[in-house]
């Protein structure tokens, strides 16, 4: 079974994002696979594991730099991996983004197809779900628990829907979405990080994909990025229990205008 995971280069989610000029501040950032990608992962890794057979292959958009973060998921255990790789195709929106990612799928063979149900960085939960659409795939979303039958043409899907739980089937190939809850991520061993050194990395540009960047304009447009504005300091109200009530019943009447 043929397994392809999208995952996205993020910043580590402990890392303090500065804003300057309406810009992240890149300089000094850690950066990771997508927390829910690592779900994603996992998930394909313990299906081949389970199986005994097939491949397991992440996709990835994004910078030179990129190729740290894809090396991470390669020392996993993942087998190879396709690097987008072209300056013209990055900084696109979501529909930028999904229709970059549907071309390389469609010169890739898999029967299974794992995301994030979202990236961490943008939280926008768009991209894999416009894949399937441009790919006419199935999609499951925010999937918790995942099944794959005996004659691997079909999967039967556990997802978290608005707070509740509903099962989904659905006929293979398709692409399905990770929810926190799906698996736990490992942690790469050091003979993965050592052998993913030498596990093959393919980089493509838009001329593989036969795609003309200039055809390519988003929907959408970041003019700039703001910090949110400081929350003023706290107030410590004096005095007994009766005297403090009735100063806190007035400050959120009278100042804070709440009551």
């Amino acid at each position: 079974m043929n397994i392809v995971v999208l995952i996205k280069r993020v910043p580590d989610t402990e890392t303090r994002i500065q804003i300057k000029d309406g810009k992240v501040v890149t300089d000094g950032i850690s950066w990771i696979i997508s927390p829910y990608d690592e779900y994603g992962v996992e998930e394909a890794l313990r299906i081949k594991e389970k199986l005994n057979t097939g491949k397991v292959t992440l996709l990835c958009l994004g910078p030179e730099e990129a190729k740290e973060t894809i090396r991470k998921g390669l020392a996993l255990g993942a087998d190879d991996a396709v690097h987008i790789n072209d300056p013209a195709l990055l900084n696109g929106d979501a529909s930028v983004t999904a229709k970059v990612l549907a071309a390389a799928l469609k010169k890739m063979q898999y029967d299974l197809i794992l995301a994030g149900k979202q990236a961490v960085d943008e939280d926008n939960a768009q991209v894999a779900v416009r894949v399937a659409e441009l790919l006419d795939l199935p999609c499951v979303n925010s999937v918790i628990k995942l099944d794959i039958a005996d004659d691997k043409k079909s999967a039967r899907c556990l997802r978290e829907v608005d707070g509740d739980r509903d099962i989904a089937e659905t006929t293979l190939p398709a692409l399905i979405t990770a929810q926190q809850g799906l698996n736990e991520p490992r942690y790469p061993s050091l003979k993965g990080i050592m052998g993913a050194k030498k596990k093959p990395i393919v980089d493509w540009k838009a001329a593989d994909l036969g795609l003309d960047p200039a055809t390519l304009a988003p929907k959408l447009e970041t003019v700039r990025l703001d910090p949110p504005p400081a929350r003023p300091p706290g107030k410590k109200i004096p005095g007994d229990a009766v005297t403090a009530t009735k100063e806190l019943v007035r400050l959120l009447r009278e100042e804070a205008k709440v009551i």
